[in-house]
């Protein structure tokens, strides 16, 4: 048989990682072949052949880089290869709580009547064993005790095909109006939802053929080749470029070439996160979780005085991108706003303020609180098996 699995570390302790692995060896040493879609640098080093995509995201990426057994990876100079051979040093300094957030007497599924108090200013990463009951802790226990917390976790920002970063983060208004006054022409000429649209695909870019008792078939707008908008708003530029041309541009792009003030903040906060390949007009039915999650916090990262939950950001994310993440969660803190992160990565954790262990284990095992404290703290509680997997 042949077995695909996509990331199935999600929401594993480094502890089951190892379990994993030898299922998956398991399966491999019965004559089945096993392809394991992975960023977990436990789960590359057990594979017998490793395909490398890159060499960076989205119209950057889409080709193979490097094929091979590990050693040969550790040796390739591929984005991978690199950050396989370092690992995030233990955080120095910790900050100091401002406050306390409490949760009181919960018993929510296999809590067993937990109260302990989440520091405020500060980052606190929730850990344990698969089933320990950090969710409940957090996303039922905490959530439903402090309602003005903002959950940025990975679902999608939108399915509709007509929304895109330019929609969601504001600027499309911005680059609409300045269309108009370079033009001297209505702002809704530039809008492929309003006046502007092809009338052929209404905007869209394609057009559906029902086929019956088949399966649809989506094909490019044979009238504006996929561009969306009329002829005649085609031929209006600013600064040389059409509304297609600029919808066109990644982020990196846009940043070099815009000039206006209120977009340029915006477009440099998507850049912070990571996401300076994306397109202005790629619908967001296209963006994948951990691209979801991140163009979430990018719309975040001017704001002061909340508090953020996240749970299981590094999902879905290279190593590489997980220096994105760190950073952008110590920006927030240091923007004067309270973090709390459900995480598994040791990245992560090396890089708390404050860390709260769950367990023992999982299930009637777990549901209790067996550590509170800074993660140089936590390398000493011998009874933890987060502590054992941090040393």
């Amino acid at each position: 048989v042949m077995y695909i699995f996509d990331e199935p570390s999600i929401g594993l302790h480094p502890r089951d990682v190892h379990r994993l692995n030898e299922l998956l060896e398991k399966l491999r040493d019965k004559g089945n072949t096993v392809i394991v879609v992975e960023h977990d640098p436990d789960v590359i080093k057990a594979a017998d052949y490793l395909v490398d995509m890159g060499p960076y995201a989205g119209s950057e990426g889409g080709q193979v880089v490097y094929e091979g057994n590990f050693a040969g990876l550790l040796k390739a100079d591929t984005l991978t290869g690199n950050y396989l051979q370092h690992t995030r040093p233990l955080k120095d300094a910790f900050r100091k709580a401002t406050g306390a957030l409490p949760i009181v007497h919960a018993t929510v599924n296999n809590l067993k009547d937990v109260s302990v108090d989440i520091p405020t200013g500060v980052l606190t990463v929730i850990t344990g064993v698969a089933g320990s009951g950090k969710s409940s802790l957090i996303n039922e226990a905490f959530l439903s005790q402090h309602r003005e917390a903002v959950v940025i976790d990975q679902s999608s920002v939108g399915t509709s095909s007509r929304s895109n970063p330019a929609t969601y983060t504001g600027i499309m208004d911005d680059v609409r109006k300045a269309f108009a006054v370079a033009n001297n022409a209505d702002a809704g000429l530039f809008s492929f939802n309003s006046k502007g649209a092809c009338a052929n695909c209404q905007g869209l870019g394609v057009t559906y053929t029902n086929l019956g008792f088949l399966e649809g078939v989506k094909l490019p707008c044979e009238v504006c080749g996929g561009k969306r908008f009329k002829d005649e708003v085609l031929a209006y530029r600013l600064n040389g470029k059409s509304i297609a041309d600029v919808l066109g541009m990644t982020i990196h792009q846009a940043l070099e070439f815009f000039k206006i003030r209120e977009v340029l903040p915006r477009l440099q906060a998507m850049s912070d996160v990571g996401l300076d390949y994306l397109t202005l007009g790629q619908p967001l039915s296209t963006l994948s979780g951990g691209e979801c999650q991140r163009i979430k916090l990018a719309s975040e990262l001017h704001k002061q005085g909340s508090i953020y939950v996240m749970d299981e950001p590094t999902t879905g994310l290279h190593l590489s991108d997980i220096g994105h993440l760190l950073t952008i969660m110590n920006r927030l803190v240091d923007g004067g706003n309270t973090v709390i992160v459900i995480e598994h990565h040791l990245d992560v954790i090396r890089n708390a303020d404050w860390i709260i262990d769950m367990g023992p284990e999982g299930g009637n095992k777990g549901g209790a609180i067996i550590f509170e404290g800074t993660p140089r703290e936590l390398l000493g509680a011998q009874h933890s098996l987060t502590s054992k997997y941090l040393r």
